[in-house]
């Protein structure tokens, strides 16, 4: 079996909306169970810039977090497992949508 990552910027973006709608304590006992679970992919320069060149590059309306997503999915040559119906309709990057 495969092991997920997942980028520190959507770790943060996830903590943040949990932390919203569940509580601190909900969000802190998620947060360190996808840390404990999932390869966490740390920012550096050169993330940075393609997630940014994705940004500008992208046809659909994705938020940075998600073009961070495309920019980890292509350096670990990765398929994104994702709810957000815009994110999967990139052509460049294999993408699994689930539905809620």
């Amino acid at each position: 079996m495969k092991q997920g990552s997942i980028s520190a910027v959507n770790l943060s973006e996830f903590y943040y909306k949990t932390c919203q709608k569940l509580g601190k304590s909900t969000a802190d006992i998620r947060y360190y169970q996808i840390r404990n679970t999932m390869a966490v992919v740390e920012t550096d320069a050169e993330l940075a810039r393609n997630a940014g060149l994705e940004r500008c590059r992208q046809q659909a309306d994705l938020s940075l977090a998600d073009c961070y997503v495309l920019a980890v999915a292509k350096r670990l040559n990765a398929i994104i497992l994702t709810t957000d119906g815009e994110l999967s309709k990139v052509k460049d990057v294999r993408t699994q949508l689930f539905r809620p």
